[in-house]
């Protein structure tokens, strides 16, 4: 490349600090990954942070879910287009319109008609404004008996309408298909053939050791958020080091056994405007002519504490990955890293 790609990476975790305690970003251009940090880790002992440095991902979360349903739905254990109701406990009511039910489908995409939060929660966001952890709540028991009294704001497959609800409800039903829990079941379909061993929902022992302090928009310590049974919306933590191994997956299609998952996750979009459109756990949009026409493919996230972000190109093999443990959106600065990638890529033999 025309500029080294780790310097280029330097100069976007640079980039970031300078509004936020501390990012690392991953840079990924054909077959060759850098990764660079800046600034803080947070809290007594100051490091810089590194690729194995655990930042809370929040919604990136979502694309590890909707690959997960993906492998499951490869295997016959799940449909892609099978109720949700058929995978919730007996007597739970799911709201539908228009004479349509929400499918598995509809909620990777968000295209349920769900509303963005769980019912009530919004209301108690208001009354309890310095709340730290406003997901602590949302208990299996809690989500399932609010669903039962949620109106949609459209009729499933009409249109989009992101919804941190449906994520994860698709996660807590996915789990309960498989039997087991939200982590174990991630791990087991996405983060344990990728290697990615330290994505992950709760962080003790050692890796708390490596793990960042979060802080607020204006840099003051935030505490970490616990997602509970919604965790499948945004529950987990991750390094750059595995974000990057699930972006190569993206570019590369990964191990045997999560090839076919990902092409599946890829296609079939739901269009949402002449030029951008939603997989199962991703955004995507192409840019205008003049700009090159090349192809994103994105999610981006935010806790109380952390920002994340995750996209690549297909057609050029390039990714960017930038996480920062402050809440201050890192999406500028990284799709600016994307764009000078994918240009710096354009007409390099892949």
């Amino acid at each position: 490349m025309a500029q080294e790609l780790g310097t280029l990476a330097q100069q976007t975790a640079d980039r970031l600090a300078e509004h936020r305690v501390g990012a690392v970003v991953a840079a990924l251009a054909g077959d060759r990954t850098e990764i660079r940090g800046a600034g803080g880790t947070g809290g007594d002992h100051g490091r810089s942070p590194g690729p194995d440095t655990l930042f809370e991902i929040g919604s990136v979360t979502k694309s590890l879910t909707a690959l997960t349903l993906a492998r499951m739905a490869l295997r016959g254990e799940v449909e892609l287009d099978e109720p949700l109701r058929d995978l919730l406990p007996d007597g739970v009511a799911v709201p539908s319109r228009g004479g349509r039910q929400i499918s598995l489908r509809h909620l990777a995409t968000h295209t349920s008609g769900l509303p963005r939060l769980p019912r009530g929660m919004l209301l108690q966001a208001l009354l309890r404004p310095s709340k730290p952890d406003p997901y602590a709540d949302c208990t299996a028991d809690v989500l399932l008996a609010g669903l039962a009294r949620t109106r949609l704001g459209a009729a499933p497959g009409q249109r989009f309408r992101y919804s941190n609800l449906g994520a994860g409800l698709l996660g807590l039903a996915l789990a309960r298909r498989a039997g087991t829990d939200y982590e174990s079941l991630v791990t087991r379909e996405v983060c344990a053939p990728l290697g990615m061993a330290d994505t992950l929902v709760a962080v003790d022992g050692a890796r708390a050791d490596r793990s960042a302090r979060g802080h607020g928009r204006r840099g003051r310590p935030a505490r970490p958020w616990h997602l509970a049974d919604l965790a499948g919306a945004g529950g987990l933590w991750s390094t750059a080091a595995d974000m990057a191994a699930f972006a190569r997956a993206q570019l590369d299609g990964g191990p045997v056994e999560l090839t076919e998952a990902i092409r599946v996750s890829h296609a079939d979009p739901h269009r949402t405007s002449p030029f951008a459109q939603v997989h199962l756990g991703w955004t995507a949009h192409r840019l205008h002519p003049r700009q090159g026409a090349h192809l994103q493919i994105w999610h981006n996230g935010g806790t109380g504490g952390f920002s994340s972000f995750v996209a690549f190109d297909p057609e050029t093999r390039c990714a960017v990955v930038a996480l920062a443990n402050t809440q201050r959106p890192v999406d500028r600065p990284a799709f600016d890293l994307l764009r000078t990638l994918q240009t710096e890529r354009a007409g390099t033999p892949n």
